[in-house]
């Protein structure tokens, strides 16, 4: 009965709008309650609504004018250019019980990540301990990178461009392969690190196609003979396989010990920018519009006075791009997002791009060259020491008057394999001001994210878990926008205190560990040119491939500094890190067989304390083992729990949290 009651409320009332963009709600489903009727505390329940949001855009708007090939596009008889997103809405049953603040978690790859990060034991399906939904958000997922495969659930529908004379627009695409398992052939569109549509070759001959390998990244490219690969799929058929447009096939197949590159002329660009705007249009709707063109209410109509974007790498990478772009501005003005959660991202995106590959990022070994490591890094307004250009992150939405307050987070392994230090550095040995609207926080000794494929590294994973501060810093985020509480204060490495390093200065510090080959390996950064078409300042426009090195200029990258044991010294802290079981980096090497010493993708290491003095000498170790730091089991227990209250005073865990990580040191087997 109270599903259709929702059901009939949105369909009832008359349309007065707030938005034009969104012209359409197509609801498909809704579930009121939610969670099979579960309860989140005083919040009550929650209704789930699914449907697709249909949109248009102006290319003669000045606001989306920005966007690559919009031009291009097919348009509407009234010149605009369609587009569709699917959406879902978790709402709180009882509006007056939620925190009027919607939070939109960006999606990566289609996926929704915000659940599996802040609900405890929870992910896309499952609810977890219900830590969003107690604290009564309004969550929203939509699509927005559109070369997702059909059965992705949250991908965006989006047109193709072509030429003023309705001919297929053709370009130089490049793709790169690093594998974790062998393969016969590889999908022009999906690599081991991201899936997308492939572009097609524009011819099945592929008269210009260049193959090459190569163990590392910094070795010269060999040519794969032209009568040794074939653009087929070899899943089912031989070499020469199966002719596709769409997939590589190479005798022998290819193996997980060399970076494969492979230039091609594609057909049939996507208008990829689109993601930016429907992101845009959408939330805008949501806060604001009464109805849709047609009457379809707007579900969170009159419900929402704070909005808060929640990005995940890839997705934290779109928002540092959504601002870059000025799409925080809604289409009559004001913001979008009051709020923005930056995760793990220390760059931009490759989406408004032709031939965009918005699932490439760019890291030491893998997809080393990808066109997201232009300037500006940073996000206040300043002049590159390199490229001579003065720009900065916010500088459009300063000019509207439409920056959010912001919460970049970082992993240890962003400093290591994504050059996280440009953020708040020149690249030449000065740390930048950072605007007072940004706030910094590097959980230290954090690898990117926990659980990945461990398949292609040497050692163990790093376990150190950033869940618990990225609870309490939503809440201090929630609370500055809806109260204007003063959040913890930026913790993050720099240069003028000693505690952002060079990674030479880094290995003279690291202890010597038996069996542990650690050179300071890092994601250095050279100044790519790639072309006259493409414009490094936007990260938009048409690339050349490949690029080459701009004059062997680079940047100079820098990670944090570290203590006796290895362990990072600056930053946020865990309780894990503050009652260490051993040394928790933000890097990880490649193994024997796949390109042996590299970086080893999104991976951090763990090497464990030994657990006495006589273990310790036994192996050579130079860091006091578990029993000379904490005696006896009682001891460890007594020191996380110091821990816990230390960084419950300072606003970095939350009191249910602390209560939890206590439980689990008294129930653990250390020092037993």
């Amino acid at each position: 009965m109270r599903r259709l009651l929702i059901l009939a409320l949105l369909l009832a009332l008359p349309p007065r709008l707030a938005c034009a963009r969104i012209v359409h709600l197509e609801l498909l489903e809704v579930q009121s309650p939610a969670f099979g009727g579960a309860t989140f505390g005083a919040v009550g329940q929650y209704a789930r609504i699914t449907g697709i949001a249909h949109g248009e855009l102006d290319p003669t708007d000045p606001a989306d004018r920005v966007i690559q090939d919009l031009r291009l596009a097919p348009r509407l008889a009234n010149g605009h250019v369609a587009y569709a997103t699917p959406f879902v809405i978790l709402m709180p049953l009882d509006a007056a019980r939620g925190n009027h603040t919607l939070l939109y978690d960006v999606v990566n790859r289609g996926r929704p990540l915000a659940p599996g990060l802040y609900n405890r034991g929870g992910s896309a399906s499952e609810i977890g301990d219900g830590f969003l939904e107690r604290q009564g958000f309004a969550l929203v997922w939509s699509g927005w990178q559109g070369d997702l495969p059909p059965r992705s659930p949250l991908g965006l529908e989006v047109p193709i461009a072509r030429n003023p004379d309705g001919s297929p627009i053709t370009g130089r695409v490049r793709k790169e392969y690093e594998l974790f398992v062998p393969r016969p052939s590889l999908d022009l569109g999906a690599t081991d690190l991201g899936h997308g549509i492939a572009y097609p070759a524009a011819d099945i001959a592929a008269p210009d196609g260049i193959l090459t390998e190569r163990v590392r990244q910094s070795d010269p490219p060999l040519l794969v003979p032209r009568g040794d690969w074939a653009l087929a799929d070899c899943t089912t058929t031989p070499f020469p396989g199966t002719p596709s447009p769409s997939h590589l096939c190479r005798k022998g197949g290819f193996d997980t010990n060399h970076v494969y590159e492979f230039i091609y002329t594609a057909r049939a660009p996507r208008v990829m920018g689109i993601g930016l705007a429907a992101t845009r249009d959408l939330v805008a709707f949501l806060r604001s519009a009464t109805s849709d063109t047609t009457g379809i209410v707007n579900p969170l109509a009159g419900r929402i006075r704070f909005t808060i974007a929640h990005g995940t790498s890839q997705s934290g990478r779109f928002l540092r791009s959504f601002l870059d772009l000025g799409f925080n501005e809604a289409a009559g003005g004001g913001r979008v997002f009051d709020g923005m959660v930056v995760h793990i991202a220390a760059v931009r995106l490759a989406l408004n791009q032709r031939f965009a590959q918005p699932s490439t990022a760019s890291m030491q070994h893998e997809e080393h060259l990808a066109p997201t490591q232009d300037a500006p890094f940073t996000w206040g307004l300043a002049r590159d020491p390199i490229t001579g250009i003065k720009a900065g992150i916010l500088e459009r939405c300063r000019a509207s008057h439409t920056c959010p307050e912001i919460f970049q987070e970082l992993s240890s392994l962003e400093y290591w394999n994504s050059r996280a230090s440009l953020d708040t550095t020149d690249g030449a040995g000065h740390d930048r001001e950072i605007p007072d609207n940004v706030h910094i926080y590097h959980f230290a000794g954090t690898q990117h994210v926990l659980g990945l494929n461990a398949g292609p590294c040497s050692y163990a994973q790093n376990p150190n878990s950033y869940l618990e501060p990225l609870r309490a810093l939503l809440l201090h985020l929630q609370a500055r926008l809806a109260t204007g509480a003063a959040p913890p204060a930026s913790r993050y490495p720099r240069i003028s205190d000693g505690t952002l390093i060079t990674p030479a200065q880094a290995v003279k510090v690291f202890p010597r560990l038996p069996g542990v080959a650690f050179t300071g390996l890092a994601n250095t950064l050279p100044v790519m040119d790639r072309g006259h078409g493409f414009d490094a300042r936007l990260e938009s426009g048409i690339l050349t491939e490949p690029p080459v090195p701009r004059g062997g200029a680079s940047y100079e990258v820098r990670v944090p500094a570290l203590d006796s044991d290895g362990n990072e010294s600056d930053g946020v802290p865990s309780v894990t890190l503050l009652a260490p079981l051993g040394t928790y980096t933000g890097w990880n090497i490649r193994r024997a067989g796949y390109a042996e010493g590299e970086l080893c993708y999104l991976a951090g290491s763990f090497f464990p304390f030994a657990r006495d003095r006589a273990e310790r000498e036994a192996n050579h170790d130079p860091r006091p083992s578990l029993v000379e730091r904490y005696a006896t089991h009682d001891g460890y227990v007594a020191a996380v729990r110091q821990a816990s209250v230390h960084l419950v005073n300072d606003g970095f865990l939350l009191p249910e949290d602390a209560a939890r990580l206590n439980a689990e040191a008294q129930a653990s087997d250390v020092l037993r």
